[in-house]
């Protein structure tokens, strides 16, 4: 092993080494290394601006860049001072690669991003976390509050002030990875929660009462968990009645045409906040 190899593997045996991805932040700490240069090796914090100072080379932007497209930028810039330049560069410490998770749709909380993290990969990281576990002791550990479960459609990715991304719903359930974006340090994600989780059925059921929301849940899965039809009930006489900006729907089910028809238009998709009432029949 030649006296360059050797130096860079003691290097790399003596700092922590993060994830060749990762996205450097403000408040970051890092070791640059100049081979053969010991002006040139040392450690910067990286500055509110994203900047670093380096002697020769002066200011380069460090930020939302990797160690690896950083050692990149700065063998270029010292191959007129340096000849061959071999540049390492070491996150030594995490400071500001932070996120910001709130709005009760999922438990809030600040995130550190230890690589690069797209929209969805950290979505599914809180879906993870927030599902339920078993821990050493072999008890399960549930939350009730879930990324599925709250109101994606009103989620927003909030940047320098800004939405920079609106509406996860199509992402997260129904894969359209085309939508899918880079988080960046200090985002903030905004997740709300459902106003009213519950959907709610009255009339001529067995056991009337209201049901927590779930996704995919239909108005047929609405009365089954109310006990199914009473024996006064008129199928074909359900109504969903819905809030949707500040008017109010009203959807007709012809559930006996589901029920002996197979009629699978009739079998509603519910929303949150939806009223379903049987009517009884007249006899």
């Amino acid at each position: 092993m030649n006296r360059k190899a050797l130096f860079l593997f003691l290097l790399l045996l003596a700092k922590p080494v993060f994830a060749s991805d990762y996205m450097i932040g403000q408040g970051d700490t890092l070791a640059i290394s100049v081979w053969g240069e010991k002006d040139l090796s040392l450690s910067v914090k990286v500055r509110p601006d994203g900047k670093i100072t380096l002697p020769a080379i002066g200011e380069v932007t460090a930020a939302n860049t990797t160690p690896v497209h950083l050692q990149t930028v700065l063998t270029n810039k010292l191959k007129g001072i340096v000849k061959n330049p071999i540049v390492t560069v070491i996150v030594t410490e995490i400071t500001n690669n932070k996120v910001y998770i709130f709005g009760g749709g999922v438990s809030s909380g600040v995130y550190s991003l230890t690589q690069r993290t797209t929209l969805l990969q950290l979505l599914c990281q809180l879906e993870q976390q927030q599902s339920p576990q078993t821990g050493a002791s072999g008890a399960g550990k549930t939350s009730l509050m879930g990324v599925r479960d709250a109101d994606l459609k009103n989620a927003y990715v909030l940047r320098d002030g800004e939405k920079v991304k609106q509406n996860f719903y199509n992402l997260f359930m129904n894969g359209q990875t085309s939508e899918d974006i880079v988080i960046e340090p200090n985002d903030a994600i905004f997740i709300p929660a459902y106003l009213d989780k519950n959907v709610y059925v009255m009339g001529a059921v067995i056991s009337p009462k209201s049901i927590e929301y779930r996704e995919g849940l239909t108005v047929m899965e609405a009365i089954l968990g109310a006990g199914g039809f009473t024996k006064f009930a008129s199928p074909n006489d359900t109504i969903v009645y819905r809030k949707e900006n500040n008017r109010e729907i009203t959807i007709k089910v012809k559930a006996k045409r589901l029920m002996s028809d197979g009629d699978l238009t009739q079998n509603v998709m519910l929303k949150p906040g939806d009223y379903i009432v049987v009517k009884e029949g007249i006899f």
